[in-house]
Parts: structure tokens; sequence; C-alpha cells
């Protein structure tokens, strides 16, 4: 099994605590954060993982995610392609066809990738997404007509969003564009045919934008040390 990682990113809004690196090259527990995700795909079951990630980064990536147990290839992009782009062009270097794992570089999620790709297989859909409910950033005002009566955390908004993680079959690739967003092109034209899946994931998804992102990864993985053997 392959699986293509999207490593772009320009770690801008993490500012200067990127000291410089793509974000997914920036240390999480003194680990490359896109290192996480190599390592559970390898425990997943995943033979190797191709490194979608802009020109001149490459030699960073092979020497930073070298060594994880998984094979590392590098496709870099000649200029910007986008998302749906980059997996587009990093899939020409996969070195067998059919199903692939597709994923972003700047996230800590704790998927079930096994249950994933079995759900994928046994829906027969061309694609499956991975979809969750974010928490809402917004504290909850408790009411009693109109007196408040309390404060709380807010909970889990209802809705269902992709959180960027994919299981692509040939027939999806093939409608990915070459430069753009495969959320607003290809996908939505699966929808539209049903041929389109969801999986739903409930657990961790973190994504990593800002310093205060990269706190919240560093003291989840200090507190989850079952993420030291990933």
């Amino acid at each position: 099994m392959e699986a293509i990682i999207l490593a772009g990113g320009k770690a801008e809004r993490l500012g200067d605590v990127a000291g410089g690196l793509p974000k997914p090259l920036v240390p999480v527990a003194e680990r490359p954060l896109a290192a996480w995700q190599v390592g559970l795909l390898g425990r997943a079951g995943v033979e190797r993982v191709i490194i979608s990630c802009g020109a001149g980064t490459g030699e960073d990536f092979a020497a930073a995610l070298g060594g994880l147990g998984v094979e590392v290839a590098i496709a870099e992009e000649p200029e910007r392609l986008g998302r749906g782009g980059g997996i587009r062009f990093a899939a020409n270097e996969r070195r067998e066809g059919g199903d692939v794992l597709a994923l972003n570089g700047d996230e800590l999620l704790d998927i079930d990738f096994p249950r994933l790709l079995e759900t994928h297989r046994a829906n027969g859909a061309a694609a499956t997404i991975t979809v969750a409910r974010p928490k809402s950033p917004f504290g909850v005002v408790e009411l009693d007509d109109d007196r408040v009566t309390g404060f709380a955390e807010g909970g889990m908004i209802e809705c269902w969003v992709s959180c960027g993680v994919y299981v692509l079959g040939e027939d999806a690739l093939a409608r990915f564009p070459e430069r753009g967003d495969h959320e607003t092109t290809a996908f939505p034209e699966l929808a539209a045919e049903g041929k389109l899946a969801a999986f739903r994931h409930e657990g961790l998804w973190l994504t990593v934008n800002t310093p205060k992102d990269l706190r919240r990864a560093e003291e989840y993985v200090g507190a989850h040390p079952e993420w030291l053997r990933a």
C-alpha cells in the first residue's frame, strides 16, 4: 500500500516558531510533524509514502523522514499546483495502480487507516473521504429565559466536515485537476454521480496552523506516550 502526504505548506501563520521550515517539518516533541504521520501509516501497513512538496525542499524531507521503517519517495512540484494538483502530480510516482491514501502533512490524527481502507473497498465508491466533527471554538453561555445561569466549554459542531484524509481509486485520481483544488472540482462531480463515500472519524484531529496549535500538539503527544511508538 502507498500513501501521499501533501507537504507544500509554508508555515506562514506559525511565524518565527517554524524556524523557516516547511510546516510538515516543524518539530512536535522533537520530531517533524510529518514523521508522526509516516510512523502511523507504517504501523497500518503502508510500505511507501510519497511526499508532495515544494521545489527545492525534497532533500530536506528525504533527510528528515528517512529511517522510519517506511520507504519515502519525493515528488517536488515544479510550481505550486494546489492541493488537487499536488496529489495528482505525486500519484505519478506510485509503483502500482489502484487505491492510494492521501492526507495533509500538517495534522495529528489517530485515524484507523486499516478500517478506512476496509470501508472504502466494501462501499464500491471511487473515493472515500474522512469526515469529522470539529470542536466549537466558542464557549457556551447557559440561559434561563434572559438570565445567564452559567458557562461551559463548547461542544462538538453538529455538521461533518472533511478532514483531508482520503482513499482514492483510479477513477477519482483521473478526475483530479492538474492545478487547483479537488474539493471544488473532482469531489463535487463524484458526489453528483453517487461515487463519493464518507468515513466518520470521531478521534483526534489537530491541525497545526498557529503557535497555539503547535503547543496543543506538543501537549497531546506528551500526554499520550503511545504515540512515541509511531
